[in-house]
């Protein structure tokens, strides 16, 4: 009798899938090391360069879980080379940018869309073409460390781009990255077929954007405007509560909504999207706000701001490279509380060492902690939030844990910036990172709640609509 062959991926589809998530990330907090040079050539302030890279964090976080659940209805891959292209003309618009509001549009709209619409099928082709579950681990391990290294390489790379040309060219670097990923992306196949009559929830698409985009934007007005901000933030919540209760009226209509309720019914997934918002919260309120007190406070130019966060990137690197023994050591739970843990400890050194010296030295234990805990427990919290829902229900999931991971980076940034910006000193940088440990804390705390062992739980059948 023959042996039934069990037929893996092509080789080099992980490269490609591997890439886009480093260049998103990438994109994300590059820029912070640029603030100096981007408000002096645009003619613009520290809050200008604030508010385009938290719009361009908030336009990932909203269109997310709508670009996830059209790629059943357009394909997986004809997404994901779609999305490449929008980022890559973003890309190349933000590097001629002349002022503020055409670098938005090419920053923070453009390359946000295209980010939305590539990254929900990285997850989605990476569960469908990697089906078996230690090469899947594997498999996504690799993509939330190479996720993790880009935004701690960020401002180094970016420094280094900045200070040897200019910060345009960090732009083109994006530009070429793009094209080489679209190459390398021939050899990536499409499991499953289009479903071009899959029906699609434009009013919740609508609703669920329009609140997460109220939150942020109350977020950002705390600075100047207090009954503002409240008043944004109740709207924000308000449409949201309108959104989730369109989705159960659908649901009890027999129709499709964006996301199923029932997605929000698992404990295990809800502690796991808790830890996954704060984890992305900290690393990119951290690098916004030592990159902004380095070069406003300080005085760094890009280049020196670039390789103070070596070590944050270093760290990373080490923990992330180490995510897959560890896994096999320890549970998810425990990993996640390890990581939650010493990266507070970091925090907390850099409040007491950095915040009292001028050597830049002072900054190193703080950003090197930082970079371990994060990479500790970047790939456990996805792992636990996959899990928890069977296969057939990997696009819808990854396209909600995408959302809400890209939305805790715009709040950081949204949230440690704004405390900055009101008042650049080192109070305010205290008072900045002291809120980031505070947020860490209450991460670690949800960690505690999660079970000590995760297996595989698909939702309910009443999940089910076609």
């Amino acid at each position: 009798m023959a042996e039934t062959k069990v037929v893996g991926p092509p080789r080099g589809v992980l490269l490609p899938l591997a890439l886009a998530q480093f260049i998103c990330s990438f994109a994300g907090s590059n820029m912070n090391v640029m603030i100096t040079d981007i408000s002096a050539d645009l003619h613009t302030t520290v809050h200008g360069v604030q508010v385009t890279i938290t719009i361009f964090l908030l336009v990932m976080a909203a269109l997310m879980i709508p670009c996830g659940k059209i790629t059943d209805r357009y394909g997986r891959k004809r997404c994901f080379i779609v999305g490449l292209a929008v980022y890559g003309v973003g890309a190349v618009l933000s590097g001629l940018a002349p002022t503020l509001g055409v670098l938005i549009v090419g920053n923070s709209i453009l390359e946000g869309v295209g980010t939305a619409l590539l990254i929900p099928p990285v997850y989605i082709l990476t569960t469908l073409l990697f089906t078996e579950m230690t090469s899947r681990a594997r498999a996504f391990g690799a993509i939330m460390a190479m996720g993790g290294i880009g935004a701690a390489a960020g401002p180094l790379i970016g420094g280094l781009i900045t200070s040897g040309l200019s910060w345009r060219a960090a732009f083109g670097f994006q530009a070429l990255v793009i094209v080489a990923i679209i190459l390398l992306s021939r050899r990536i196949s499409d499991p499953l077929p289009a479903d071009p009559g899959r029906p699609f929830d434009l009013g919740g698409a609508i609703l669920s954007a329009v609140g997460l985009i109220l939150l942020v934007m109350g977020i950002l007005a705390a600075d100047n405007n207090l009954w503002l901000m409240l008043a944004l933030l109740a709207l924000g919540a308000a449409v949201l509560a309108w959104f989730f209760v369109s989705m159960r009226a659908k649901e009890r209509a027999g129709r499709e909504p964006l996301l199923s309720t029932s997605l929000f019914r698992n404990r295990t997934s809800n502690l796991g999207l808790i830890t996954q918002n704060i984890q992305w919260l900290l690393l990119m309120g951290t690098s916004f706000v030592v990159s902004a007190y380095l070069q406003v406070v300080r005085g760094y130019n890009a280049i020196q701001t670039g390789v103070t966060f070596t070590a944050a990137t270093i760290g990373l690197l080490v923990s992330s490279l180490s995510a897959a023994r560890l896994a096999r050591r320890r549970a998810p739970r425990t990993l996640i509380m390890a990581g939650f843990l010493v990266a507070i400890v970091g925090v907390v050194a850099l409040l007491a060492l950095a915040g009292s010296s001028v050597n830049p030295w002072a900054f190193t234990p703080g950003l090197l902690l930082i970079g371990l805990g994060l990479g500790v427990m970047l790939t456990p919290s996805v792992n636990v939030v996959q899990s928890s829902f069977g296969e057939e229900w990997q696009g819808e999931i990854s396209g909600l844990s995408r959302s809400v991971s890209n939305l805790g980076s715009s709040i950081g940034t949204a949230v440690a910036g704004t405390i900055l910006v009101a008042n650049l000193t080192g109070h305010a940088y205290a008072a900045a990172m002291i809120t980031l440990a505070a947020i860490g804390l209450a991460g670690l705390i949800a960690a505690t709640f999660l079970p000590r062992r995760t297996s595989p739980a698909p939702p309910p059948a009443s999940l089910g609509l076609s």
